[in-house]
């Protein structure tokens, strides 16, 4: 049988990709096979999609970190013809087939059933982005940051992980900053739950060793010398959670903010998360994400505008969460 599928190829050392028809044959190796019905577009999908070198493994490739749908055939005992699944990483556009496709074929590992309360196209609504910002909430949680402790950053505020960061932090009583180079979006970024807004530009540009302390922890999304900024104005025993590079992936600082306020870096890495870590993500999401945020902060397209949201949301104009209709 013969489905729809965007494949990634490689063409005399350029990265390319286009819509194919594809056989099931072709899928990977996997213990349970997926009718796709519900995807995302990521910052990283946007790279895949615009032939970025570097981010692919194998070719060639079907795009797609995130993928939701019903699963048609299974070998494993978890999961049954009908169950309703996801997947966030895990390889998936990388090294394995991902979810830009109507057929997808995965180990039953990287599965999860979709939480109860949510839809297939809510969990993509969330998605790798929602799921991240999940991961950095309960990173500070466990470094025992609280919101007695003063107000926390968000930074790329208006960005898949930075919207769903606000409202998570907001509805846990955080007073929560909000930093965005859209100063339009003011209005959506109150309306997610920030008490304050502020320019990108207080943050983007090399700034003193060590600042005033103006909160108490960060989810930062962008990386270079935001989080250099983010962590050089972050009060005493605080933590930075660093989950995104859209500015940059280096981290032009120095060692102060860690040696004489003690605060701390914390790494968060959504796509090679243990089990146990993902399912109690989703769990605080399912539970604490106000689902009528998540509607404000979603988009959605059908499958064959997938190459013009790629480079929308390159090009920074992508607000929020943007669900790609497969099926």
């Amino acid at each position: 049988m013969s489905f729809k599928a965007v494949r990634v190829d490689k063409a005399d050392k350029a990265v390319v990709a286009r819509f194919v028809e594809m056989d099931e044959a072709e899928l990977m190796d996997g213990d349970v096979t997926i009718r796709v019905t519900h995807s995302t577009v990521n910052y990283k999908d946007g790279l895949v999609l615009g032939g970025r070198p570097g981010i692919v493994n194998r070719f060639p490739m079907i795009a797609g970190v995130d993928l939701a749908g019903i699963v048609e055939t299974s070998s494993a005992g978890a999961f049954k013809p009908g169950d309703e699944v996801l997947i966030n990483g895990f390889g998936l556009s990388q090294s394995h087939f991902g979810g830009y496709a109507q057929k997808a074929r995965v180990p039953a590992k990287w599965l999860m059933k979709v939480p109860a309360g949510l839809t297939r196209g809510q969990t993509m609504a969330i998605g790798t982005a929602g799921y991240t910002a999940a991961l950095a909430v309960l990173a500070l949680e466990r470094a025992r940051l609280t919101p007695r402790r003063g107000p926390v950053l968000v930074t790329g505020a208006a960005g898949g992980v930075g919207s769903v960061a606000i409202a998570l932090l907001a509805a846990a009583g955080w007073r929560v900053i909000a930093a965005t180079g859209r100063t339009a979006e003011a209005d959506y970024l109150s309306g997610l739950g920030a008490a304050e807004i502020i320019d990108r530009n207080e943050l983007s540009a090399p700034g003193r060793p060590l600042g005033k302390e103006r909160w108490a922890g960060a989810v930062d999304c962008v990386g270079s010398t935001t989080l250099v900024n983010a962590l050089a104005q972050t009060s005493y025993r605080g933590a930075v959670a660093a989950c995104g590079l859209a500015q940059g992936p280096d981290l032009p600082g120095t060692v102060l903010p860690f040696i004489l306020r003690g605060v701390s870096l914390l790494g968060i890495d959504s796509v090679n998360c243990p089990m146990p870590t993902r399912r109690l993500a989703w769990e605080r999401l399912a539970t604490r994400l106000d689902l009528a945020k998540l509607e404000t902060m979603t988009g959605t397209i059908k499958f064959d505008k997938i190459f013009e949201a790629g480079a929308d949301i390159l090009a920074g104009k992508v607000r929020g969460r943007l669900v790609v209709e497969i099926d």
